[in-house]
């Protein structure tokens, strides 16, 4: 993940922040071969990051990330905040420390969950500013027609807001039901039931199998693994595309507007 490269170097041992603050406006630091300046941020496991020509090597973090395949009936809370006796996703993983769930998912839905102790890379995938992608493997009642798949691709409606557009195939035809992946890149609450529910074609059941790179692969309900060292580099490549892309997207501030009027 990226960070303010004086947080980096105090780190790794270069002095206190203000220090390393020094150190960058002095024209010492250089990232990738490039002299660094004040304020640019860089990622310790990606960027070459030197100081007066010497590579820097920092400590990361233990961070922790681990997929788990969710089984139908277990929340996906940290605590059952109902006092019900519910089994929740940090009751299948029995490691000591905090772990926060990343991709939701309801009581009777399965899949893929990711969990971590890296409460920024948490935060970028679960933020709806930066949609990720997702992929759900779904049952429907009924036999869905295209002019109804289109209808879900376009957006509909939902609670006064229209849904983004998603990506809708036909998995496998049968008797009285219809198996669909759904790829789509917002979470709201139970979205992929409610529309289907809207659309007269009820989830029967729904499996979530991909979040960003990352894909459940052959766990079974129940099961939990470590990512290996590729997933995670693949994860925080997805992450830091998806911010650069989330910047570019974000509406002029109030002091940038004025500058352009008055270069007009």
């Amino acid at each position: 993940m990226e960070e303010r490269l004086q947080k980096l170097l105090a780190r790794a041992g270069w002095g206190s922040r203000r220090q390393c603050e020094e150190i960058i406006e002095m024209g010492r630091v250089k990232v990738n071969g490039r002299i660094a300046k004040l304020g640019d941020k860089a990622d310790p496991a990606t960027d070459q990051i030197e100081v007066d020509g010497q590579r820097v090597r920092i400590k990361q973090p233990d961070y922790v990330y681990i997929a788990l395949n969710k089984p139908k009936g277990v929340i996906s809370s940290l605590e059952d905040e109902l006092k019900e006796g519910r089994r929740t996703v940090r009751d299948l993983i029995p490691l000591p420390g905090h772990l926060y769930p990343v991709g939701r998912l309801d009581k009777q839905s399965e899949g893929l969950m990711l969990m971590t102790n890296d409460g920024d890379l948490a935060h970028k995938l679960t933020h709806p500013r930066y949609g990720h992608e997702k992929t759900y493997n779904v049952l429907v009642e009924g036999e869905i027609t295209e002019e109804t798949i289109q209808k879900w691709q376009k957006g509909l409606w939902l609670e006064g807001k229209r849904t983004r557009p998603a990506k809708v195939y036909v998995i496998d035809r049968q008797r009285g039901a219809t198996r669909l992946r759904v790829v789509m890149r917002e979470g709201r609450k139970r979205q992929i039931r409610k529309v289907a529910a809207m659309l007269g074609h009820p989830v029967r059941q729904l499996v979530r199998e991909k979040i960003g790179p990352i894909e459940l692969g052959k766990l079974k309900p129940g099961e939990w693994r470590y990512l290996s060292e590729r997933e995670i580099a693949a994860l925080r490549q997805e992450v830091a595309k998806s911010v650069k892309q989330a910047a570019k997207r974000r509406p002029p501030t109030r002091k940038a507007t004025l500058k352009t009027r008055k270069k007009r």
